[in-house]
């Protein structure tokens, strides 16, 4: 009890830190362009993204450069107040639970159209609830991970690793009342309402082009013209283009929004510069008026220029993946535990990392609610890693270890580097290391995803909504092609958690699931670190968010 209050305590401190980063994006860049600045209104600002989204229908990604573009463009029932990760009315002006827990009610928010002129309703929610819950092929299935995530499966499940489902049907018992009926309770609600995944779209626009289709083509996915080119939501912004070529999405002002209102900025482009000194060089030329994920080595050098780093605290995790159908050695847990020792945390943690950051212990951070300390730890000891491999006959092993590239996360400023210096530590433990680079949108997530090429992978998580099973349930509450592993009791645990009701049960039942976890160790948790983003001093209006969830309909040019 007395963890739990520290742990909140904390989470409290560091999402009101979050609260404060208010801050001015500059116009120097735009009057550069074309001066279409002045007036403290209208003009345009230009972001660096660091990678390319995947496309824009978010059911279909879990992947935050898509989902720093849908935000702007579609709400959600729930949404997160700027700056924290509290709750607060988006489409929903109100949302209720029944007493077990089965039953949500939302009343809506009125005089609401989509940016084709279409009413939002209660209609429109159940048919997006309908939508997903009834998505029919193995492809598109396989793509929606977060609606797997939370909801489980669907009407008819395509994949044996997928479980009976929450949802149980949707009553538009009015125009502004959606009822929304559950098999069973789940404490993570309504917290995962705020989810980009379960964003609500124009039924008439998913119709019209054709969204649910879905196919796949060996390793490769491609969508419908509705998720490249005509994504319609009720946002302050609407799709304009994507010019693949330049590596620029644009979207304008949408007039008729009153979510709470058209944004201030005539258009918004994201420029897509995987690279991180290219993105620096961009804001110092002018070409773009701020970008995310700096280097932690250049903070200082921007500061001096007068560009304002703004630390996030830290709400995410960056893992080494374990894949246990990869390579038979991996299924051993001393082979598993030797990894965990044979890696130097601190030292990576304190040479690549930026202010702020922390060695993980557990897959939760500490922020959240349902972190402890009590866990088993794995501290460096590279002896005790080569005598672990030699107890388990894996002396000689060899792995293939995939890291993405063309891309920075807020968990991993820089892949290349995190991949070198973990790929030395195992070296240094007898570890043969056969490096795999694949582009981060190009293949990466979906080999180790869907397909489970690797043996171990680089990858994390950022927080979506302050709850545990954000984080543990969706890496380990299931059968994942991206550990290979199946453990009922494991499942069951977290299965339970997530089931437990809000407060104190729910957080002591994933207290207890991160301990059985770090006891069998799947992945090895790295680091947690604090991204920050970098913006220069003349825009106004941006938020700085700890889920990195920064919507930039307030935006004005100075």
């Amino acid at each position: 009890m007395q963890q739990l209050r520290l742990t909140r305590t904390r989470r409290a401190a560091l999402i009101g830190l979050a609260g404060v980063l208010a801050v001015s994006l500059s116009a120097c860049a735009e009057s550069k362009r074309d001066d279409a600045g002045g007036g403290g209104s209208g003009g345009t600002m230009v972001f660096g993204n660091t990678g390319n989204p995947k496309m824009f229908d978010p059911v279909f990604t879990d992947e935050g450069e898509t989902y720093r573009i849908t935000r702007q463009m579609l709400d959600t029932l729930v949404q997160n107040k700027p700056g924290t990760a509290d709750l607060e009315p988006s489409l929903a002006t109100k949302w209720e639970p029944s007493n077990d827990g089965k039953t949500w009610t939302f009343s809506l928010k009125q005089g609401v159209k989509f940016s084709d002129g279409t009413p939002f309703n209660a209609e429109a929610v159940c048919y997006n609830f309908d939508r997903w819950y009834n998505m029919k092929g193995a492809a598109a299935q396989s793509q929606m991970i977060y609606y797997a995530d939370v909801f489980g499966g669907f009407a008819h499940n395509e994949s044996s690793a997928l479980s009976d489902p929450l949802y149980k049907n949707c009553e538009a018992k009015d125009p502004n009342t959606a009822v929304l009926n559950l098999n069973k309770p789940k404490g993570a609600f309504p917290a995962a309402f705020t989810l980009p995944s379960l964003s609500i779209q124009s039924p008439t626009a998913l119709k019209q082009y054709d969204a649910d289709k879905v196919s796949q083509s060996g390793d490769s996915f491609t969508y419908s013209d509705y998720a490249y080119k005509h994504v319609t939501g009720t946002g302050p912004f609407k799709f304009d283009s994507w010019d693949q070529g330049k590596g620029e999405i644009t979207l304008v002002r949408n007039d008729t929004s009153t979510m709470p209102a058209p944004a201030k900025l005539d258009k918004l482009i994201f420029k897509v510069i995987p690279d991180e000194n290219a993105r620096k060089q961009a804001l110092k030329a002018g070409d773009i008026d701020g970008y995310d994920f700096p280097a932690p080595a250049d903070y200082g050098l921007l500061r001096k220029d007068g560009d304002q780093v703004l630390v996030r605290p830290s709400f995410n995790v960056l893992y080494l993946g374990i894949n246990q159908s990869g390579n038979p050695k991996l299924k051993d847990p001393r082979v598993r535990q030797a990894l965990a020792y044979g890696i130097n945390r601190q030292q990576f943690v304190q040479s690549k990392l930026a202010e702020g950051s922390e060695v993980a212990t557990e897959f939760v951070p500490k922020a959240i609610s349902g972190y402890t300390d009590d866990v088993t730890k794995y501290p460096y000891d590279p002896a005790k890693a080569k005598d672990l491999l030699k107890q388990a006959g894996a002396s000689n092993l060899s792995l293939k270890f995939y890291y993405p590239t063309e891309v920075t996360r807020p968990y991993m400023p820089n892949p290349a580097d995190t991949f070198t210096a973990i790929s030395q530590d195992l070296k240094n433990i007898g570890i043969t290391i056969q490096p795999v680079a694949e582009s981060w949108n190009g293949g990466y997530k979906d080999d180790v995803q869907q397909f489970g090429k690797q043996d171990i992978h680089l990858l994390g998580w950022t927080g979506d909504y302050n709850d545990a099973g954000n984080f543990v349930g969706t890496f380990f509450g299931r059968q994942k092609k991206e550990f290979g592993f199946d453990n009922p009791d494991l499942f069951k645990a977290l299965g339970d958690a997530d089931a437990s009701p809000p407060g104190d049960q729910h957080a002591k039942a994933y207290q207890e699931a991160n301990k059985q976890i770090m006891d069998y160790l799947p992945a090895v948790p790295i680091a947690y670190p604090s991204p920050a983003i970098v913006v220069n001093e003349k825009i106004k209006g941006v938020v700085a968010s700890p889920l990195t969830d920064e919507r930039f309909n307030n935006v004005t040019t100075g």
